[in-house]
């Protein structure tokens, strides 16, 4: 993991990280060939903006804090393979690259959290944790009753 001289630095690494995910959202909507795909990963650069935005507003502001909850996680994405994004790419080879996605996004929150300086900071990566577990069950749950079911 990258080494970090500060909070502001943990905070610009993260900003960063929710700002590719908004391009990658964005990128795999106007890529989508239905509207529901593209109605779906249109929504996901929403959430993600709005983790930026949290994110943004802890570096200005300061402190955050959210009660830790629990996520169910179904584990389809530690089984799925790599899928690189094209334009032309299915619904199915793009849930799983969402679902890869947010698997990592999932894994550096949780990362940052045990690295955190402070108990706020602590608090804000588990919060941005859950936030992303929630993404890739989302994504799971989707290609649980998409594609799963259809074979």
């Amino acid at each position: 993991m990258k080494k970090f001289a500060s909070v502001d630095d943990i905070l610009d690494f993260a900003i960063g990280l929710e700002q590719d995910a908004v391009d990658f959202y964005k990128k795999l909507a106007t890529n989508s060939q239905t509207p529901d795909m593209k109605q779906v990963f249109e929504q996901f650069a929403r959430e993600e903006i709005g983790h930026k935005a949290r994110l943004t507003e802890v570096k200005e502001k300061g402190l955050y804090e959210m009660e830790p909850e629990v996520i169910t996680d179904l584990q389809i994405a530690d089984y799925l393979v790599s899928i690189k994004p094209s334009p032309e790419m299915s619904y199915r080879d793009a849930l799983i690259l969402a679902m890869k996605r947010e698997k990592a996004a999932f894994k550096l929150y949780m990362d940052l959290s045990e690295r955190a300086p402070n108990q706020e900071m602590k608090s804000l990566f588990l919060s941005l944790a859950i936030e992303e577990s929630k993404h890739k069950l989302r994504f799971e749950l989707e290609y649980d009753e998409f594609i799963l079911r259809e074979n």
